[in-house]
């Protein structure tokens, strides 16, 4: 058990499948109260009566206020999960743009605005973001998707350096491929990249737990992901080059 979480007040969103419903399930394994949202209140509710949670449908970013009185005055960890994995290229519709900007990013933004007083009053508080590699590195086929989870943990990043001397805690997840149902809508691109290395959503929660105790800002449930991390950053040119030969490789495939 991770003493952090017993008894926390602990939301979840996008918990109705995936990763947050594996967020959910072992946050409520761990002792947490919590309260499960997804825009799918029929998923919700099913994993809320799994877990002896509480369902709480709806906009992601619009239900701290509700979350915090079903709790009973207080949340003490925010899991900012709900996400939209939008493929495409620059030319993607502004509506797409619009979307993957409002639920990759500005919903981060919105929670952190009336979560974070209330942490700060208190001298705690912790803010989990799933953001995925492609925040880290970048993802063939996705711009929106790569460019919005570049915004997710550079708003995690600014989370964390501005606030953990007051109490407040931070971890961005950055996983690759995991089983769900956005791997598979991730097509052709997801196939070649993500697939081959696939891991289970209950994997990416033992990973967030493992970091919780070790007090780690950056979870990476694929390890591998550090190395191309440091790769990228060594030498951009020779990690783009391999980039874009993958690219290459892509096209001529699908």
């Amino acid at each position: 058990m991770v003493e952090a979480v017993q008894d926390a007040g602990v939301v979840v969103t996008g918990a109705g499948g995936g990763i947050g419903a594996a967020l959910a399930r072992r946050f409520a394994a761990e002792g947490a109260r919590v309260v499960v949202n997804d825009l799918d209140a029929g998923r919700a509710e099913a994993v809320a009566a799994e877990i002896g949670g509480i369902a709480l449908p709806g906009d992601a970013s619009a239900i701290v206020a509700a979350a915090r009185e079903a709790l009973g005055g207080r949340v003490d960890v925010y899991c900012a999960n709900a996400g939209v994995g939008s493929g495409g290229t620059e030319a993607a519709d502004p509506a797409v743009w619009a979307l993957a900007w409002d639920v990759n990013v500005m919903a981060h933004v919105r929670a952190a605005q009336e979560l974070v007083p209330d942490w700060l009053e208190r001298g705690a508080g912790r803010f989990v973001s799933t953001v995925s590699a492609a925040g880290l590195l970048t993802m063939i086929g996705a711009a929106p998707y790569s460019v919005t989870k570049h915004g997710a943990l550079a708003f995690a990043e600014w989370l964390s350096l501005t606030y953990r001397h007051r109490g407040i805690k931070v971890h961005a997840i950055c996983p690759q491929g995991v089983r769900t149902d956005m791997l598979t809508a991730s097509g052709s691109a997801g196939d070649l990249v993500l697939r081959p290395t696939a891991i289970e959503p209950e994997q990416v929660a033992d990973a967030l737990f493992k970091g919780i105790a070790e007090d780690r800002f950056l979870i990476l449930p694929h390890p591998e992901v550090a190395e191309y991390h440091q790769a990228r950053a060594a030498d951009p040119d020779r990690w783009l080059t391999g980039m874009n030969r993958l690219q290459q490789q892509w096209e001529a495939h699908r």
